[in-house]
């Protein structure tokens, strides 16, 4: 693992999340994207190296939405980058970690993503991101 990606956020209301972290942060959202595969509208913000990526589930029984429901708005996720993806899941596989899912799938921010099953993390659900080569 490289560095911290991001780190995602669970939000209720996108429209005035999205007016908070810029005012917050003081840098405008550079990007929103819908990403299916997960049910989420997703706002990314950038200060300096550090990315914030702001969540909301776009079904009312999404995995957002269920977070939500039980544990709050709040940090949902950290991501950390990686140089490959599938190297890193087979390496953390052998080390006895839980891979929520097999295969690499598509992620925002034009990233390949994965993420480790959090009871095997501290409770902290891990993203691993690697930058989709085009």
């Amino acid at each position: 693992m490289k560095k911290i990606e991001h780190i995602g956020i669970a939000v209720k209301d996108f429209a005035a999340s999205i007016q908070l972290f810029e005012k917050l942060l003081r840098v405008p959202c550079y990007k929103t994207e819908i990403v299916e595969s997960e049910n989420v509208n997703t706002a990314f913000f950038q200060k300096g190296e550090t990315k914030i990526e702001l969540l909301e589930s776009i079904e009312e029984d999404g995995v957002i939405a269920k977070f939500i429901a039980k544990k709050g708005e709040g940090i949902h996720h950290i991501a950390f980058e990686v140089d490959d993806i599938e190297k890193e899941m087979h390496l953390l596989k052998t080390e006895g970690f839980t891979l929520l899912n097999d295969k690499p799938k598509k992620g925002a921010d034009n990233k390949l993503v994965c993420f480790l099953h959090p009871k095997e993390t501290n409770g902290v659900l891990i993203e691993l991101c690697q930058e989709i080569k085009t």
